[in-house]
C-alpha cells in the first residue's frame, strides 16, 4: 500500500476475505472505504466479493477475469443484488484502448404480452410484475459472464473463477448487520412468495454474524463451473426453473433459456469539458441520459456557481426534469423501438430543450413534455482496474431487493422482477415513480428498459474514471454528480462519492434530498423558487475507480453501505 487518503472508514478487523473467515464467531468485516495504490484496485458492494476480486488480479488474471468472479462472488455473498438470476450491463475498455459495452439484460418469455399486467378493467396490477413467478424475465448473467470469458479472459479457466462463489454458498458467510436487518424486513415477502421455506426466511430473526449456508445454490454454481452456460441454461437447473414457473404463475419456458444470448454494442459516447465520457446504450437509458445532463450544463460555468449552491442545484434539477421526460416517452429496447438516439443526442436539440430554463423559478413538470422526434436501491455495481490498465465498469441487478422474493427449489437461487421495468401501461409509474410509454411496452423477447449506467471516462485518450452505482432512477443522477463532482469541482474521487446527493425525475415533480448534508436554508431557498423538496433516505451508492493528477490509482467505496475497495 503506497497511501491513505484520510476519508476512512474501518470496522473492526478480525478477518479479511472468504477462506479464513468461515468458522470466526462473531465475525466483522473490513469496509475499507478509500485507497491509493499504483497497480489495480477493484471496488465492490461486499468486502468477500472485493478480496475475491483482488485475488483473481493478484494470480495473474485481467479486470475481465476478476469481473466474473465478482458476479458469481456477489450472487453468493450479497443476494439482495448479486445474482444469477437476473442481468445486467458491462462497460469495457482494454489496455489498447478499444471500447465496448456488453448487455445480458433480461429479456421478456415468449408468451409475455403486452396487456400481462392489466386487470380485465385495462388497470396496471403492479403486484403481478414485482412478486412471484410472473415478475421474472429470462435471465442474461451466466450468458454474459460466459460470453465475456470467452472473449476476453486472460487466466483460460474458468472453474478457478466459479469456484470461490461455490465455496462462499457451500459453506456460508457471515451476514453484515445491514444484510441481516434487510432479510427480517423482507422475511414476510419472502413467507408470501414462496410455497417451501428458503434460506432467506428460516430463522425467527436474523442478526450480525449469522452463518448463512446456501447448499442448493453451491450445486447450481458447480453446474456452471462444471459445464458453462449450458449448466444453467440446460439440464438440470433449466428444469428446475421451469419446474418453479409452472408451480407458480410464471412464463419462462426452456426454449427461452436456450435462446436467451447477450448481446454486446457499441457504447454511448460524449465528449464533456475536454474529457470523453463512455457509457450504455439502449435498453440502458444510462448512456443517453448521461450524455443529455452532461451537454445541458456544460455551458454554464458549475464551478463559478458553487457546489450546492441554489444555482447549481437549480439549474441540474431543471436538465434532470427535461432528461426524464425524454426518458419517459423515447427509450426502449433499440432492437424492438426506433429509438431516436441522434435527435436526443444533438446539441441543438439539447440546447433548445433549455429554452424555457428560467434561472430564477421551478419549471411545473406537467408542462414539461418530451421533446419531439426501474432498478432499485439493491441494484449493485462493482468498477474494476488491473495491472494493464484493462478496464471494467458493471451494473448487475435483480431488480428489487432480492427480486421477486422467489427462491427456484432446489437450484438456491433468486428470480429476478425485472418485468416490472417494462411499462405495464402508458402512464403507469413503475415501483421507483418511473413513467413509461410504447417504446418500453411489453413484448415477447424484448429487453426492458433501464436506469443502469455503468460508465468510463477518458481525458487525452487515456482511461481516468471506472463508476457506477445501483438506486433505480436515481442511478443515472448519482453518476453524473459523481463526475461532475470531480471534473468540475476539483474533488478526489472519495470526496466525490461522500459528498450528498439530490435527484429529480420529472414525475413525482419534486427534488428529493439526502437526508443529511443539506442545509434548511438551501432547502428552503429551493422551495421559495417553486420547487416541492422532499429530504429523505440515502440515494445511490456508487463504486468509482480514479486515475488522479499524480498519476495513482484512487479506488472509492461509498460510505452509504458495506462497499469496500481493495487494491495493490
Amino acid at each position: 500500500m503506497k497511501d491513505f487518503i484520510p476519508h476512512v472508514l474501518l470496522a473492526s478487523l478480525l478477518c479479511i476475505g472468504y477462506s479464513s473467515c468461515k468458522n470466526t464467531p462473531n465475525h466483522q468485516y473490513t469496509f475499507t472505504k478509500t485507497m491509493v495504490e499504483d497497480s489495480a484496485m477493484v471496488v465492490t458492494a461486499h468486502p468477500i466479493a472485493t478480496q475475491i476480486g483482488l485475488d483473481v488480479l493478484r494470480d495473474g488474471g485481467n479486470a475481465i477475469d476478476a469481473a466474473i468472479a465478482v458476479q458469481f462472488a456477489l450472487a453468493a455473498c450479497y443476494p439482495v443484488a448479486g445474482n444469477i438470476g437476473g442481468g445486467g450491463f458491462m462497460v469495457y475498455r482494454d489496455a489498447r484502448g478499444e471500447s465496448i459495452t456488453l448487455d445480458f439484460r433480461e429479456k421478456a418469455p415468449a408468451a409475455a404480452d403486452a396487456d400481462m399486467y392489466l386487470d380485465e378493467n385495462g388497470n396496471a396490477v403492479s403486484e403481478r410484475s414485482q412478486a412471484g413467478e410472473l415478475a421474472a424475465g429470462v435471465p442474461g448473467s451466466v450468458d454474459g459472464m460466459a460470453q465475456a470469458y470467452a472473449r476476453y479472459s486472460q487466466l483460460k479457466n474458468w472453474k478457478r473463477l466459479i469456484q470461490p462463489s461455490i465455496e462462499i454458498a457451500r459453506n456460508g458467510f457471515h451476514l453484515t448487520e445491514r444484510q441481516a436487518n434487510l432479510m427480517n424486513e423482507k422475511r414476510v415477502d419472502f413467507d408470501q412468495n414462496n410455497r417451501a421455506e428458503t434460506v432467506f426466511n428460516n430463522q425467527q430473526e436474523y442478526s450480525e454474524g449469522y452463518m448463512l449456508v446456501q447448499s442448493d445454490l453451491a450445486k447450481t454454481l458447480e453446474a456452471i463451473r462444471d459445464q458453462g452456460r449450458n449448466g444453467f441454461y440446460t439440464g438440470w437447473v433449466a428444469d428446475k426453473i421451469v419446474a418453479q414457473m409452472k408451480d407458480g404463475n410464471g412464463i419462462i419456458s426452456k426454449q427461452d433459456l436456450l435462446d436467451y444470448q447477450s448481446v454486446w454494442r457499441v457504447p454511448i459516447t460524449t465528449d464533456y469539458r475536454g474529457y470523453e465520457i463512455i457509457s450504455m446504450p439502449p435498453p440502458s437509458s444510462g448512456g443517453i441520459a448521461l450524455t443529455q445532463l452532461l451537454e445541458i450544463i456544460e455551458p454554464y460555468d458549475i464551478r463559478k456557481l458553487g457546489h450546492h449552491s441554489t444555482a447549481s442545484i437549480h439549474l441540474i434539477a431543471e436538465a434532470e426534469r427535461r432528461v426524464y421526460a425524454d426518458r419517459a416517452t423515447h427509450l426502449g429496447d433499440s432492437d424492438y423501438y426506433n429509438v431516436p438516439l441522434e435527435m436526443l443526442m444533438d446539441p441543438d436539440y439539447i440546447k433548445e430543450r433549455m429554452s424555457n430554463f428560467d434561472p430564477n423559478q421551478a419549471s411545473i413538470s406537467d408542462s414539461i413534455k418530451a421533446g419531439q422526434a426501474k432498478e432499485s436501491l439493491q441494484t449493485t455495481h462493482f468498477s474494476i482496474v488491473d495491472i494493464e490498465g484493462n478496464t471494467v465498469s458493471l451494473t448487475t441487478t435483480i431488480n428489487g431487493a432480492y427480486g421477486a422474493k422467489t427462491v427456484v427449489q432446489g437450484a438456491g437461487f433468486l428470480l429476478n422482477n425485472e418485468m416490472d421495468d417494462f411499462s405495464a401501461k402508458p402512464g403507469v409509474p413503475n415501483m421507483f415513480g418511473l413513467i413509461g410509454a410504447e417504446a418500453n411496452k411489453v413484448e415477447p423477447g424484448k429487453r426492458m428498459l433501464s436506469s443502469m449506467t455503468p460508465t468510463i471516462v477518458l481525458k487525452d485518450g487515456k482511461t481516468i474514471m471506472s463508476l457506477g452505482s445501483p438506486g433505480g432512477s436515481t442511478i443515472i443522477t448519482s453518476v453524473f454528480q459523481v463526475i461532475v463532482n470531480i471534473i468540475d469541482h476539483g474533488m478526489s474521487a472519495t470526496e466525490a462519492v461522500a459528498s450528498p446527493r439530490f435527484h429529480h425525475q420529472w414525475k413525482p415533480d419534486k427534488i428529493r434530498f439526502e437526508e443529511e448534508g443539506f442545509d434548511q436554508s438551501l432547502v428552503d431557498s429551493l422551495s421559495a423558487m417553486g420547487h416541492t423538496v422532499e429530504q429523505k433516505g440515502k440515494i445511490g451508492k456508487v463504486e468509482c475507480i480514479y486515475y488522479n493528477t499524480e498519476g495513482m490509482i484512487e479506488g472509492a467505496a461509498d460510505i452509504r453501505a458495506d462497499d469496500t475497495v481493495m487494491g495493490f
